[in-house]
């Protein structure tokens, strides 16, 4: 046991030590990325076009790039044209049978429906920049100012290629940190893009308190709600049902094997924070290009997408449910699995293996995914009620919290597997057996 501890401290582990570094390098690039401001608009202009929208989608799809939408920076469509070109192409696999054929077909049709993926959002990219870019040639700022210096073709055009090019880096960065790095690449950027607002958002907090904007009282019941609810996520993040599975045993020579009792886990949400994420995407794609198009019916669509509003709950709740039974059917097949259980010989006690066993494990799983859309759906609700209701900044809101509660213990459960990897290869490299050579 004594040669397993220095292996169990990532500072020790250089191939964890390099990975941690690629992250932090790849997410430092990204903020960097953020202050960079496209060129022909003015700063003043716009920070005042924001000031006048707040309280709108636009500060969510802010959160959800980190402030680059705000600065109208490169880095300003964020990473999400990229979570709806898959969020398309995975809904297409289920209709169009040469995509669900490459679906099936392993590593190389992984391959192939990711370069799909990375055209299909250069294409967004290019329509929605050029709606964003059009749209602001007809805003003006809180003094009237307009935001476009010089408008016209040669301003969409170079707009067109810095939102898009932005978005195309963004994406490659989130591939080389899944690859390269430690955690989900994509989950990473967004998580980042959240926190690296909160200090400010806690700083503003509490000036409205000191001006009397906002009571004290009001913002300790806020900080005991995000303990609350960080602490339900945890605690439901963590959970999971444990199906028995029975292995018989088998004589091979003059040695009985097998006989082992197992469990399969089915975790209450085994999508994660994917849903929310692709709910998100799904509502602030089409909101933010109305927010910056002045036609009264798109100002009209935008208004009634405010959160906190009944429409955009009604929407968000649907579409987390939706993604979060789409999500699990994609990571988790009962026929597969009991195909494989039946494969080696093990089944669910009082459950016949083969069909039987498929269709108890999809509806307890079914069950099961129904708690977790739920849990997703209050979570993600009920605290950006109270956010909205008291005007407070929306980094405190559910959908904030539950990314990056999740994101933390998704990225800290792949640092631990790369330890455990790491102790079990130095005991194999230790380990000694006499009558070797």
């Amino acid at each position: 046991m004594a040669d397993l501890a220095p292996n169990s401290s990532s500072g020790k582990v250089s191939e964890l030590n390099r990975r941690i570094i690629i992250t932090l390098i790849m997410l430092a690039v990204f903020r960097i990325g953020v202050f960079i401001p496209t060129p022909g608009i003015d700063a003043e202009a716009l920070a005042g076009f924001f000031k006048a929208s707040s309280g709108t989608l636009l500060d969510f799809a802010t959160m959800f790039t980190g402030g680059a939408l705000e600065r109208f920076s490169v880095f300003s469509l964020g990473i999400m044209p990229y979570i709806s070109a898959s969020i398309i192409l995975q809904l297409l696999a289920m209709v169009v049978p040469s995509l669900e054929k490459l679906s099936k077909e392993g590593e190389s049709g992984k391959k192939t429906i990711t370069q799909y993926t990375r055209y299909l959002t250069v294409v967004l990219s290019i329509i929605q920049g050029f709606m964003i870019s059009t749209g602001l040639e007809s805003m003006h700022g809180s003094a009237g100012e307009p935001i476009v210096l010089h408008a016209g073709w040669s301003f969409r055009l170079m707009t067109v290629v810095t939102l898009t090019s932005g978005t195309c880096f963004l994406m490659w960065l989130g591939e080389q940190i899944t690859e390269r790095g430690i955690g989900n690449g994509i989950s990473l950027i967004i998580f980042v893009g959240i926190i690296a607002n909160m200090p400010a958002a806690v700083y503003n907090t509490f000036s409205l308190v000191r001006a009397g904007e906002m009571s004290f009282l009001f913002v300790l019941v806020l900080i005991a709600v995000m303990i609350a609810v960080v602490a339900f996520i945890v605690y439901m993040e963590t959970a999971q049902r444990r199906i028995p599975i029975q292995y018989p045993k088998r004589v091979v020579g003059r040695k009985v094997v097998g006989g082992q009792s197992q469990h399969l886990p089915l975790k209450i949400n085994s999508s994660g924070v994917i849903p929310p994420i692709f709910a998100s995407s799904i509502i602030i794609f089409p909101a933010t290009v109305a927010n910056f198009i002045n036609i009264p019916i798109m100002k009209s669509i935008a208004q009634s997408f405010n959160p906190g509003g009944l429409l955009y709950n009604i929407v968000y709740v649907f579409l987390i449910i939706f993604f979060t039974y789409f999500y699990t059917a994609v990571q988790f097949n009962p026929k597969d699995v009991a195909e494989n259980l039946k494969k080696y010989g093990g089944f669910v006690p009082g459950i016949r293996p083969g069909a039987n066993t498929a269709e108890y494990l999809d509806t307890v799983l079914g069950r099961l995914t129904l708690w977790g859309a739920l849990y997703l759906a209050a979570v993600c609700v009920l605290p950006s009620l109270l956010v909205a209701e008291f005007n407070a900044p929306f980094y405190f809101g559910g959908t904030a919290l539950l990314i990056v509660v999740g994101v933390a213990m998704d990225t800290a459960q792949q640092m631990e597997s790369h330890l455990l990897a790491r102790s079990y290869d130095g005991l194999l490299k230790k380990g000694k057996i006499k009558g070797s050579r």
